[in-house]
């Protein structure tokens, strides 16, 4: 058997087994069938941070369920810093827009990145080769010796590969540089909030000591950028390594003007 036909089947068996351990509790967490990764020990967000996302995440994806019942609805949700997320696939734009609107309604979110595609609800093949994919950029972020894997949140959804974090520009740069080396890979979108090298520095050595990182200052964090996601948000495959990368967009959330 020819080593691209042995890889063919080794990678869907190898994600499915990943999917497995995550459900068991002992892998990096796949929130809403989207496949994300990140380490709450040396998160950079404080643990108040990282409940009110949490909050915010299940009263998203509640909110979600119970008010698009439609089955073509697939719909994930991922937050990070009050920043939420939404990928997925839906019927309908009136599907995609009513999914926005339920997360305008939740308090305390600062934005909304809206990377929902219009079309028939992803298979068990492509979630499981995404998640595939979220391992393959975890391991090479970990193997690069430059940044800490631990500061990232990855998310894929349909070969598409989204970071986010408090990361200095640099990390930023070369941690999206990875990714995008990825086979697989479609396109990586930058979610990022910048904060100075020396702040980034700070936040990791409180992460280290301690189970309550300490909270950036909103002097050093860049400012969420209003603009609404264009037509142009899903990208066809590339057809040369690397991926193409992009700055993500955030649409303002209810109380993405109180500031912090």
């Amino acid at each position: 058997m020819s080593f691209r036909r042995v890889q063919g089947v080794v990678k869907p068996l190898a994600a499915a087994v990943l999917i497995a351990a995550t459900l068991a509790g002992c892998a990096p967490i796949i929130l809403g069938g989207a496949a994300t990764g990140a380490l709450v020990a040396t998160d950079r967000r404080s643990v108040g941070a990282q409940t009110e996302d949490r909050e915010i995440q299940v009263k998203a994806e509640a909110n979600i369920a119970n008010t698009l019942t439609d089955d073509a609805v697939h719909v994930n949700v991922t937050v990070f810093n009050r920043r939420v997320l939404l990928t997925g696939e839906v019927p309908s734009d009136a599907s995609k827009q009513a999914a926005v609107n339920i997360v305008r309604q939740i308090s305390n979110v600062r934005g909304i990145v809206d990377e929902i595609a219009i079309g028939p609800k992803s298979s068990f093949g492509s979630r499981s080769n995404d998640a595939w994919i979220t391992s393959k950029v975890k391991a090479n972020l970990i193997n690069t010796k430059e940044v800490s894997a631990n500061v990232f949140k990855v998310v894929t959804e349909r070969g598409d590969v989204y970071l986010m974090g408090l990361v200095s520009p640099e990390e930023g740069t070369i941690g999206a540089n990875v990714a995008s080396r990825i086979d697989g890979v479609q396109k990586v979108v930058k979610l990022y909030e910048y904060v100075k090298p020396e702040e980034a520095q700070r936040l990791s050595t409180e992460a280290e000591k301690n189970p309550a990182p300490a909270q950036a200052d909103d002097s050093n964090v860049a400012t969420v950028t209003a603009v609404p996601i264009g037509n142009d948000a899903v990208t066809s495959r590339p057809l040369s390594m690397p991926a193409p990368i992009s700055e993500g967009p955030v649409k303002p959330g209810p109380s993405s003007k109180t500031g912090n």
